[in-house]
């Protein structure tokens, strides 16, 4: 580029100066020409125009003119004749001038050779002024050329000096590129080496290699400016494997890697946030199912399916049961085995046909994911399509599922915790029935539904006669086991709506959901008579025991439920001060036997 600005300007300036001499040159000759014109006018004047070829040899001895002649026009020679030798027209520049009666200039350039400058100027006629030649030409007119004076003069001094100026320029213009050159060699050149490596290496992080490194320069700012960009990069590629190496263990094995590791950092904490604001989302939630709901939601928003069932299973008893049901359930897990959950490895339809004997639908697509929650509790997601094909993409993101499986273990874990928790403080330990308290939080919520449905409870009171003897005679460990057995006895002869209440040492409470009059006795009678055939083992001999059962009914007796339950306790009493092993419904009258 300097080189290139160097031949303009040399190119520029020799034009500049050339047409700066050819003006002064033409200058010159106009005032040299018009100077000869007014000596030759004079010469007329003075009547010595004889003389004239004289002047004109005078003048062509000067050491800067080659040569002048004159030249008359036609009306000029039928006048005065055809005059001098050196009046003829010559070429046909003095055609022209004579014809036209304008100036032309002409320059014969060599730059080996010499050089001439030709100026032609006309003669022309005119009234004004001093002088009126209309006086000696009578036959020519205003503005008519009369003649012309062509003078040639060399310009080789003028070329000699443009050649030696512009070579003078030029040596110290290229002198001066040649400094210019240097400076910038020893100033710029290590920025644009600086430029080109850091050129390189950011196309290498482009690309996602961030390994490279800018070469040191010998320029101290260049050599700061590679080293702070270096130690960037360290510090940039330090990090990325920080983030690759330490984050990555919180996911499940991760995706397809791009080539470069800040995206997939970006894409490592993307997902990391997506969790972590799932998991913050899940701790606030006030039920269990809504954890199962919002799971189920996050894999089908993200997954594309539509059909998917979560199924608790309990690694202690073996029971199975769903928790979130997406259309219908698709497995029958009270007949049948669940594949999943019996292997503990993904069951795989696509693989082969029908492979889970529990699945209702035949020949249908599923992928069943089992997952360990905890030592009691793994989770089975059940995911369904329409199309086999569709299986393969779905177990590309078994990861994705996995990272919000292991985001919700903790919070599953903490929730079944506290139901846990919940039952201990609302179960009686020995016969896993409801205990007291259970009974004082239902009761306002029992009374509520009796009056909004217009329902009864039927209210049983029930112990087992002459326990004490029991524990006396046989120890306490007897005494549990009878208190169990009518713990069962009162389950296999009740429903699931109904509750039953260990209500203390060896007494029972039974509320009967919705129980009519005529199936009080009945239900009373059928526990009582179950109970007693019960064999109780007491060491080396076989037991038998009686209860004795008093019942009420819930709001009919009377509108308070306390009431109800200690009508039914007047009743029990009366059963066991009239010969035990009985059921005695309460009456008014017993409130009366009671204060006597």
């Amino acid at each position: 580029m300097i080189f290139i600005m160097f031949i303009l300007m040399i190119l520029n300036f020799t034009y500049n100066f050339r047409d700066y001499g050819i003006k002064n040159i033409d200058n010159k000759a106009l005032v040299l020409a018009k100077t000869i014109e007014h000596s030759l006018t004079n010469q007329m004047l003075n009547d010595v125009i004889n003389k004239r070829e004289i002047f004109l040899k005078q003048l062509e001895d000067l050491p800067n003119i080659n040569k002048i002649w004159l030249n008359r026009q036609q009306k000029v020679i039928e006048l005065y004749g055809n005059g001098l030798s050196n009046q003829t027209i010559k070429d046909d520049i003095d055609k022209r001038v004579l014809e036209t009666g304008i100036a032309e200039k002409h320059i014969q350039e060599s730059l080996f050779s010499n050089s001439t400058y030709r100026i032609t100027i006309p003669y022309k006629a005119t009234s004004t002024g001093v002088i009126n030649c209309m006086n000696c030409h009578t036959n020519a007119k205003e503005g008519d050329t009369l003649g012309a004076i062509s003078i040639i003069f060399p310009i080789d001094d003028v070329k000699q000096t443009g050649i030696t100026t512009i070579s003078n320029t030029t040596i110290i213009a290229l002198i001066l590129i040649i400094i210019i050159g240097f400076l910038i060699n020893y100033l710029i050149s290590p920025f644009l080496i600086l430029f080109d490596s850091i050129k390189k290496v950011m196309g290498k992080a482009q690309d996602g290699d961030y390994s490279k490194r800018i070469e040191p320069s010998k320029n101290k700012e260049a050599q700061d400016v590679s080293l702070w960009i270096n130690i960037l990069l360290e510090k940039l590629q330090t990090a990325l494997d920080n983030i690759d190496s330490k984050i990555s263990i919180f996911l499940s094995a991760e995706e397809t890697k791009t080539k470069d590791p800040l995206i997939n950092a970006e894409n490592l904490i993307d997902r990391i946030s997506a969790i972590y604001k799932f998991r913050r989302t899940i701790e606030h939630d006030e039920k269990l199912e809504d954890i199962y709901i919002r799971l189920a939601h996050i894999i089908k928003s993200n997954l594309n399916v539509t059909d998917i069932n979560i199924i608790e299973a309990n690694t202690k008893n073996g029971n199975l049961n769903y928790v979130y049901i997406n259309k219908e359930d698709f497995c029958d897990l009270e007949n049948t085995i669940c594949r999943a959950d019996k292997t503990n490895e993904i069951v795989d339809s696509s693989q082969f046909q029908n492979i889970c004997p529990s699945c209702r639908k035949k020949d249908s697509n599923y992928l069943c994911l089992p997952y360990s929650i905890s030592n009691d509790l793994d989770l089975i997601i059940s995911i369904y399509t329409d199309n086999s094909s569709e299986i393969p993409a779905l177990r590309e993101n078994i990861n994705f599922i996995k990272d919000y499986v292991e985001a919700s273990k903790t919070v599953i874990i903490s929730y079944k915790l506290m139901q846990i928790l919940k039952e201990n403080a609302i179960t009686d330990p020995l016969t896993k029935l409801y205990n007291r308290k259970h009974l004082e939080d239902q009761m306002p919520k029992i009374t509520e539904q009796a009056n909004r449905a217009s329902l009864s409870f039927g209210v049983l009171m029930l112990d087992i006669d002459h326990f004490k003897m029991v524990n006396d005679t046989y120890g306490h460990d007897v005494g549990d086991i009878a208190i169990k057995r009518i713990a069962s006895t009162l389950r296999e002869n009740t429903r699931n709506s109904d509750i039953i209440v260990r209500f203390g040492g060896e007494e029972f409470l039974v509320l009967l959901y919705n129980c009519k009059e005529e199936s009080l006795l009945e239900i009373s009678e059928k526990i009582r008579i179950s109970f007693s055939e019960q064999k109780i083992p007491a060491g080396d001999e076989i037991i038998t025991k009686t209860i004795s059962i008093g019942t009420s009914i819930f709001p009919q007796d009377n509108k308070d439920l306390i009431k109800c339950i200690k009508y039914s306790d007047t009743a029990l009493y009366e059963a066991k001060k009239t010969g035990r092993n009985k059921t005695v419904r309460y009456k008014k009258e017993l409130n009366k036997k009671e204060s006597i």
